[in-house]
C-alpha cells in the first residue's frame, strides 16, 4: 500500500501541486516540504527568460465570452463554470428579499440621501443636504451607495445593492488570491467559506461602513501577495492605495494588519534589502496620498463654511480620528459615547478576553471555522517551514494569517465600543486560511501526519459547530447532530484518504466541508431571511448573540439582542411585518425625568419592525409613549432605531418646507434620520449621533430661529429631553450637554403642535411673553 499522494485524485479536484523557485539571494536555503505551493517567487530578467510561446500560438483567437468561460488554459476546465456559479450564487443569496431591511442604518441612510441631493454634503459625508453636520465616518462608503441613489432614485434597493456588489467582488478578490499560487479549489473554498459567514452575510447586506472596509483589507492582501510574487512595486503602491481608501471608510481600523503586512514585505519580498524598504516607503506614500487628500482639504476649510465634524468634541476630523474613532476604541475612553469598557474584564461592551471572539456574544457571527483555521495555519507554515526565504506558499499563510491574527488580537482586547458585526473584518482572512490549508494538507494526504491534521480541522469545525448550534438549542435541533455525526464521519474518511479509491476520497472530503459549513449556512440563511433595522445589528436566529458584561447601570439586564449592551433584551431586528422584533428589556442607564417604564438603555419595548424603526415605549430619557420610538411622545426615535414617522407627521413637516433651510431639527441623528427619510427635506441633528456633540449650541441655535431657517423642533418627551438631557451631556463631566440646553428653551419658549400622535414646536410661533 503507497504512502505516495494520489495525483491522480489530487488531478481529478484541480488540486494539483505547482512547482516554485527562488531566484533571489537565499540560494544556499533547500527547498522543503510544501515546495510545490505556488508560481515562480520572481520572473527571470528578459535576457534569460525562455521565448514565450503562448498556448494555442497559431490559432486563431477564441472570442472574448468563450475565453471568459473557459478561463485561462492551464486552469481544470470546470474552474471558470464553477467560479462564475459562485459569484453569482453569492449575488442571488445576497439579493434575495433585500429590500426587507428598509433603510437599515437611518443614520447612514439620511447622508446617503443627502449626499445625493448635495455635491457638498456627499464630499463631507453631511445628515442632511443643509449641511448642519456629519456622520462620526469618514464618507468614502457613503459614496457608492449616494451615487446609486442619484442615479436610480431613494430605495432600499438603491442603497444596499452596492453593498452586495462589493460582497460579491471580496469572493472575486478571494479566489483570484488563491488560484494564483494554490489552485482554483482553494479559491472556490475560499470564496464559499466567506460568502456562507453569518456577520458577511449580514454586513454585505446593510449600509455600515465595514463592508468597503472588508472589501478593500482583501484587496490590500492580495496586493501585497502580488508584490511577493515577482517584487514589481507598483503592487505595493495598489496596497498603499487600498489601505488609504480604506482609512477613508473607517478610519484607524484600516491600518491594524499593515503590521505583519510590512514586516512580511520586508523579510521576504523576492527583490535587494533597500529595494524593499523603498517599495514600503512608496506604499506609506500611496497611503497618504489616498487618505489624506481628503483630511487635509476638511482641515483646511474654513469652519464657518463646511458643516460640523460629528463624532468629534472640537469641530476636528483629526480629534475625532485619534480620539473617539480610535484610541478611545481601545482604551474605552472616549467622550461623547455614552459608555466606556471593562479594561479588560467585562463592561458595557462585553467580555474582553482571548476567547472573545468565541463567547456567546461573538462566537455565533464569526467564529464557526476559526478554530480549523487556527489548526490549518500552523500545519501550512509547518508545511513551508524549510522553504526559501521567497516562498509564495508561505508567504501567503503570513499574509492571511498575520491579518487573521492581528485583527483577533485588537479585537478581543479593546475596551471601547464593540459591535458584533466588527468582525465581518474577519471573514476574508478565515475563508482564506480555510482555503490554502486545506488543499495543502490534500496534496500531502499521503503522509499520515497530513491527513490527520486535516482530520483534526474537521473534527473541530464540526465540535464547534455543535457547540454554537446548542447555544440556541430550539433552533433547527436536529442540526446539531448532523453536523457532528457528519464532520467525525467525514473525518475518519480523511484520514484514510490516501489508501481509497478516488471517489470514496472525493467523498469524505464532501462530507467534511458540508459537514463544516452547514452551521454557517444554516445562519445565514436565517439572516438573510430577516430584515435588520438600526444601529447595532447581528446574524442568525433570534437569541444567537447576546451581549452581556456589566452592563449600563443600576438594575441592567442580561445582555440584548442586536441592541444596546446590558439592556435586557431579546430582541431580532424586523422584518418588515413586526413578527420577529419583539422583545422586553429591563433596568438599564438612570432613570428618566418623565413618563416611560425604565431609563436608557432598558426600556420596555414593543418593536413594529418597519423599515424606518419601531415604536416603542420608555426608552431615553424624555419618556412618555406613542409615535416614534425611544423618546416616545415627541415622535423621536432613539439611539440605537429611527422613528416611524405617521402619515398626519409627514404632512406637517413638509408644507411650505422649501421656505427654511431646514424643514425641522431633533435630538440625535437616527430622530433627524427617519423625518429626513420620510419628507425628503433636510432635518438637523442636533448633537449628533450620540446628542452630545456641541453642535449646534444654544447660541447659534437661537440665530438659526431668529434669521427663519428651522421650522419645527422635533420633542423628545419630556423637558430638556432627548439624548443630552437625559444623561447630562451624555459623559460630559456632569455638564448639561448643548442638546439638553436648546430642548429646554425650545419647550420654555415655543408653541406645541401636534400631529397625530407626535409632539412638535413650532419654531415660528412663540410663546406669549417669551
Amino acid at each position: 500500500m503507497t504512502t505516495q499522494p494520489d495525483t491522480s485524485a489530487g488531478a481529478g479536484t484541480g488540486m494539483s501541486t505547482r512547482t516554485s523557485t527562488d531566484s533571489s539571494a537565499d540560494t544556499s536555503t533547500s527547498r522543503g516540504p510544501g515546495q510545490g505551493w505556488g508560481p515562480p517567487a520572481s520572473t527571470p530578467p528578459p535576457e534569460q527568460a525562455p521565448p514565450a510561446v503562448a498556448p494555442g500560438a497559431g490559432e486563431p483567437e477564441q472570442p472574448f465570452f468563450r475565453r471568459a468561460w473557459r478561463g485561462r488554459p492551464e486552469d481544470p476546465r470546470w474552474a471558470r463554470p464553477a467560479f462564475l456559479g459562485l459569484l453569482l450564487a453569492t449575488a442571488v443569496l445576497y439579493l434575495y428579499d433585500l429590500s426587507a431591511s428598509g433603510y437599515a442604518n437611518s443614520f447612514y441612510s439620511a447622508a446617503v440621501q443627502a449626499g445625493s441631493q448635495s455635491w457638498k454634503a456627499f464630499f463631507f459625508g453631511s445628515l442632511d443636504s443643509a449641511n448642519a453636520i456629519t456622520v462620526d465616518k469618514p464618507p468614502a462608503s457613503l459614496w457608492p451607495m449616494a451615487l446609486s441613489v442619484r442615479i436610480f432614485g431613494l430605495s432600499s434597493w438603491a442603497i444596499l445593492v452596492p453593498e452586495v456588489l462589493m460582497g460579491v467582488a471580496t469572493v472575486g478578490v478571494l479566489y483570484a488570491a488563491l488560484r494564483r499560487r494554490f489552485s482554483p479549489a482553494a479559491g472556490l473554498i475560499a470564496g464559499a467559506v466567506f460568502a456562507l459567514t453569518p456577520v458577511a452575510a449580514l454586513m454585505f447586506r446593510f449600509n455600515n461602513p465595514d463592508a468597503m472596509l472588508a472589501l478593500l483589507m482583501t484587496v490590500t492582501v492580495y496586493c501585497v501577495i502580488r508584490g511577493l510574487e515577482d517584487g514589481r512595486t507598483k503592487w505595493l503602491l495598489w496596497a498603499g492605495a487600498a489601505v488609504g481608501l480604506a482609512f477613508l471608510a473607517k478610519t484607524l481600523q484600516a491600518f491594524l494588519i499593515l503590521p505583519p503586512l510590512a514586516v512580511l514585505y520586508a523579510v521576504c519580498a523576492p527583490v535587494a534589502v533597500r529595494k524593499r524598504f523603498t517599495q514600503l516607503g512608496l506604499s506609506a506614500v500611496a497611503t497618504a496620498v489616498a487618505g489624506g487628500w481628503w483630511v487635509a482639504i476638511v482641515e483646511l476649510w474654513p469652519a464657518s463654511s463646511r458643516p460640523y465634524i460629528g463624532g468629534s468634541q472640537n469641530n476636528s476630523f483629526l480629534e475625532l480620528t485619534f480620539g473617539y474613532n480610535g484610541l478611545g476604541r481601545i482604551n474605552g475612553d472616549e467622550t461623547g459615547s455614552v459608555g466606556g469598557g471593562g479594561g479588560g474584564g467585562t463592561g458595557m461592551w462585553g467580555e474582553t478576553g482571548w476567547n472573545r471572539m468565541f463567547n456567546s456574544e461573538i462566537g455565533s457571527q464569526i467564529s464557526w471555522l476559526l478554530p480549523a483555521a487556527l489548526i490549518l495555519l500552523v500545519a501550512g507554515l509547518v508545511l513551508t517551514r524549510k522553504a526559501k526565504r521567497t516562498d509564495l506558499a508561505r508567504g501567503s499563510f503570513l499574509a492571511w494569517g498575520g491579518a487573521l491574527l492581528m485583527t483577533t488580537l485588537v479585537f478581543s482586547y479593546m475596551a471601547g465600543i464593540f459591535h458584533q458585526y466588527y468582525t465581518v473584518a474577519l471573514a476574508p482572512y478565515i475563508a482564506a486560511v480555510v482555503g490554502m490549508g486545506a488543499t495543502m494538507l490534500w496534496e500531502e494526504r499521503g503522509k499520515v501526519w497530513a491527513s490527520l491534521v486535516l482530520a483534526g480541522s474537521v473534527t473541530a469545525a464540526a465540535v464547534w459547530g455543535y457547540v454554537l448550534l446548542n447555544r440556541t438549542s430550539d433552533y433547527l435541533p436536529w442540526l446539531k447532530w448532523l453536523v457532528l455525526v457528519g464532520g467525525l464521519a467525514g473525518a475518519l474518511g480523511l484520514i484514510f484518504a490516501g489508501r481509497l479509491g478516488r471517489r470514496l476520497a472525493l467523498g469524505a472530503v464532501g462530507l467534511s466541508f458540508v459537514a463544516s459549513v452547514a452551521g454557517p449556512a444554516a445562519y445565514t440563511l436565517s439572516t438573510v431571511n430577516t430584515g435588520h433595522t438600526g444601529s447595532i445589528v447581528t446574524a442568525g436566529p433570534a437569541g444567537a448573540s447576546m451581549m452581556g458584561g456589566r452592563g449600563g447601570g443600576p438594575g441592567a439586564g442580561g445582555g440584548m439582542r442586536g441592541g444596546f449592551p446590558g439592556g435586557g433584551q431579546n430582541q431580532q431586528n424586523g422584518n418588515g411585518n413586526g413578527t420577529t422584533q419583539n422583545g422586553k428589556q429591563g433596568g438599564g442607564m438612570g432613570q428618566p425625568p418623565t413618563g416611560g417604564t425604565g431609563g436608557f438603555p432598558g426600556q420596555n419595548q414593543q418593536g413594529n419592525g418597519t423599515p424606518q424603526g419601531q415604536n416603542q415605549q420608555g426608552g431615553m430619557p424624555g419618556g412618555g409613549t406613542g409615535e416614534g420610538g425611544m423618546g416616545g411622545g415627541g415622535g423621536a426615535g432613539g439611539l440605537l432605531n429611527g422613528a416611524t414617522v405617521g402619515s398626519a407627521a409627514k404632512t406637517l413637516l413638509s408644507k411650505n418646507a422649501g421656505d427654511y433651510t431646514w424643514a425641522a431639527a431633533a435630538v440625535g441623528s437616527q430622530n433627524s434620520a427617519s423625518y429626513q427619510l420620510a419628507t425628503g427635506k433636510p432635518v438637523m441633528a442636533i448633537g449628533g449621533f450620540n446628542g452630545t456633540d456641541p453642535s449646534p449650541t444654544l447660541a447659534q441655535f437661537k440665530k438659526y430661529v431668529t434669521d427663519g431657517k428651522i421650522h419645527y423642533f422635533i420633542s423628545s418627551g419630556g423637558a430638556g429631553g432627548g439624548m443630552g438631557g437625559g444623561m447630562d451631556g451624555g459623559g460630559s463631566s456632569g455638564t448639561t450637554s448643548s442638546s439638553s440646553r436648546i430642548s429646554s428653551w425650545v419647550t420654555a419658549n415655543f408653541k406645541k403642535v401636534t400631529a397625530g400622535s407626535a409632539t412638535f414646536y413650532d419654531l415660528t410661533q412663540p410663546t406669549s411673553g417669551s
